[in-house]
């Protein structure tokens, strides 16, 4: 009896009993997997959230360009322009001519002349001759720019203001201001101008020191492209001391920065705000940004601003002296270790190298106890002097290392670069001597001094150098030659010297030049 009430207890509320314990396990069971499992427990919120990535920030330009935007500015230039207008500033224009230059029988010249009427170009003050749209300014091009003081200098590039008449600088909150010319410096392409009567403090910004620069360092680019000022780009410093062949002074540090028309003159910056370049060049086969800009670096820029602001102008050093690369196989043919410095082809007359005593065939190979590289670094070291300055020169000559005292001259305004290297020209060849190892033949100069080459055997060295039928041979290893026999002699010795290759100073109508030519045939 006891035992089936049981039952019927465990038959009538045991079961709904055991549903519901069953129900609690397979939820508990459920939680367990979740738990266990790599979903997290917040899957299922209430409600839907935005996504938010906790992830490293990569450091931003804000601060950087916040801090030196009010030093960058766009340059506005103006030229004159000639017009054709009246007083009331109507301007006619008859086919690109004004009224005065109109034919005589031209319609609209006879109709004025048939009712005594004065012509539209006509002014109370108006002379036959002068000049129309004299004083009359046109904007011709813009540039970027920026404050090197707080009281209103300006750096820029000569292109930006070459042949300007008068200059706007537009500040980054709007603000316009006349500004003049202070100077300009065509080789460097660098310029400097002033903010008229300034009324107030620039905030400005200064160089950077070049040692500190390093490929591969951020550089953050602001100015003017297309007229749209205040525009930042940012990039790293791709490469240094680029030639892009503006100028003996070529230096120039490369940077992926987007830079366009109307970056010219304006700053790259560093992270710490200090301009490591200027903008001047870009390369571009389509006129567009590709990822190539040139800027003028800092060391460059912050001589000649210094020197323009004090005197407008900038003084160089000179040297006088035509020179060359030295090639490894000019090297080996005067017994340098190594392919540097620069070959002297001549030293100009009265100038001060030659004064010192700088002879054709030296190799320049250090000022002041620096080295110097090549002719571009020459040049560059050379210019940086102040005329009258004497400096120590190392040369190497007939095999050894000898020192000598020069005192610079003044760069002259026509003269563009120390070095400089001569082309070949063409001359019909006459009779021939050879010289079969060298794959030359030659025979002796009409004025008695050197050897004329008449032909040139298109498989040799001689050929793959350049030489040409109708130049002349006038030094072989800076010994001076008038035949065959000579050279040879010179040639025989240089074997004996252990020398693999000789040089040959070689002359043609574009000037002379020095070649190096393998010896150790035959």
């Amino acid at each position: 009896m006891k035992r089936e009430k049981v039952g019927h207890m465990f038959n009538s509320n045991g079961r709904s009993k055991l549903k519901t314990m069953l129900r609690n396990s397979t939820a508990a069971g459920l939680a367990a997997v979740i738990v266990a499992g790599s979903v997290p427990a917040m899957i299922v919120p209430a409600y839907a959230e935005a996504v938010r990535v906790e992830a490293p920030q990569v450091p931003s330009f804000a601060d950087v360009v916040s801090a030196v935007s009010p030093a960058v500015v766009s340059v506005r230039v103006q030229s004159n322009v000639q017009t054709a207008q009246d007083e009331s500033n109507f301007q006619f224009g008859f086919g690109g001519r004004g009224f005065e230059d109109l034919p005589d029988d031209h319609p609209l010249k006879r109709f004025f002349k048939e009712f005594g009427m004065p012509g539209p170009d006509a002014r109370p003050d108006k002379k036959p001759n002068r000049p129309r749209g004299e004083g009359r300014l046109r904007p011709t091009s813009q540039g970027s720019g920026f404050f090197i003081s707080d009281d209103g200098y300006i750096v820029t590039n000569n292109h930006v203001v070459e042949d300007g008449a008068a200059y706007t600088v537009v500040m980054n909150d709007g603000t316009e201001l006349d500004a003049k010319l202070v100077g300009t410096d065509r080789r460097t392409d660098l310029a400097v101008l002033k903010v008229e009567n300034p009324k107030q403090k620039f905030t400005y910004v200064q160089f950077a020191a070049d040692e500190n620069m390093r490929v591969g360092d951020w550089v953050v680019a602001v100015g003017n492209p297309f007229g749209l000022g205040g525009t930042v780009t940012a990039g790293i410093i791709s490469a240094r001391g680029r030639d892009i062949g503006s100028g003996p002074y070529d230096d120039y540090i490369q940077i992926d920065a987007a830079v366009n028309r109307g970056n010219s003159g304006g700053p790259d910056f560093n992270l710490n705000g200090e301009v490591v370049g200027i903008n001047t060049a870009i390369f571009s086969p389509s006129g567009g940004n590709v990822g190539i800009a040139f800027a003028i670096p800092a060391s460059v820029a912050k001589g000649v601003v210094d020197e323009l602001i004090k005197s407008g102008t900038v003084e160089r050093g000179w040297l006088g002296v035509q020179i060359q690369p030295v090639t490894k196989d000019i090297a080996d043919s005067l017994g340098l270790s190594e392919a540097s410095g620069a070959l002297v082809v001549a030293p100009q007359a009265g100038s001060p190298g030659e004064k010192a005593g700088i002879k054709q065939g030296d190799v320049v190979t250090a000022v002041n106890g620096e080295p110097v590289k090549d002719p571009r670094d020459l040049a560059r070291r050379i210019a940086a002097f102040a005329p009258g300055t004497t400096v120590d020169v190392s040369i190497w000559r007939e095999g050894k290392s000898m020192a000598m005292k020069v005192e610079l001259g003044e760069l002259p305004k026509d003269q563009q670069a120390s070095a400089g290297e001569t082309t070949p020209d063409k001359a019909a060849p006459s009779t021939e001597q050879a010289l079969a190892n060298m794959g030359i033949s030659v025979k002796p100069a009409e004025d008695g001094k050197g050897l004329t080459i008449v032909d040139v055997d298109p498989d040799s060295d001689a050929a793959d150098k350049g030489l040409q039928a109708g130049e002349k041979i006038v030094s072989v290893n800076n010994q001076a030659v008038s035949t065959a026999d000579e050279v040879m002699k010179v040639i025989e010795q240089a074997k004996k010297d252990g020398r693999t290759k000789a040089l040959f100073q070689v002359e043609s109508q574009n000037g002379s030049r020095f070649v190096a030519l393998p010896i150790d045939q035959g």
